[in-house]
């Protein structure tokens, strides 16, 4: 079963749509014994990019606290070419929705101008005294929303 890519219109269009993006070097223990990045790494990435994007923004305290926690409640990637130990890798993080406790954040792996891999995933906004979701405040929606261009 073929499933509809979020990688639209196409991959370099997508890629135009990113506005933070920061290099990872990849380390030993993250390859196989063929030297390829192994899958599990990339989702280890796509965290390490989210977290690096919230910080960028100012936003640990508002989505990161002893009040309220973002939780990822989805994760996808899309694996599109093999890397490998040496390569230096651009990971591209942005939010492509925002839902009332939820956001849809997408990530693309570009390595030397090729995208290698892309991800999306949802995370949720909650509280942590009843663990149940909680609407991500207006100040952290405008400043997303600000950060992505949509104001």
């Amino acid at each position: 079963m073929k499933k509809t890519s979020f990688v639209q219109p196409d991959p370099q269009s997508w890629l135009s749509t990113f506005h933070f993006s920061f290099p990872i070097k990849i380390r030993y223990c993250e390859t196989d014994m063929l030297g390829h990045v192994n899958n599990v790494s990339y989702f280890m990435y796509f965290e390490q990019g989210r977290i690096e994007y919230f910080e960028n923004l100012g936003l640990t305290d508002e989505l990161f606290s002893k009040k309220a926690v973002s939780v990822v409640a989805d994760l996808e990637c899309q694996f599109l070419a093999q890397m490998y130990l040496k390569d230096p890798l651009m990971l591209h993080v942005k939010v492509a929705e925002i839902g009332r406790s939820s956001m849809d954040v997408q990530y693309a792996i570009v390595v030397n101008g090729q995208l290698k891999a892309a991800g999306r995933g949802t995370i949720v906004l909650i509280d942590t005294a009843t663990g149940k979701s909680t609407p991500i405040p207006d100040e952290a929606r405008k400043i997303i929303s600000t950060f992505e261009g949509w104001e």
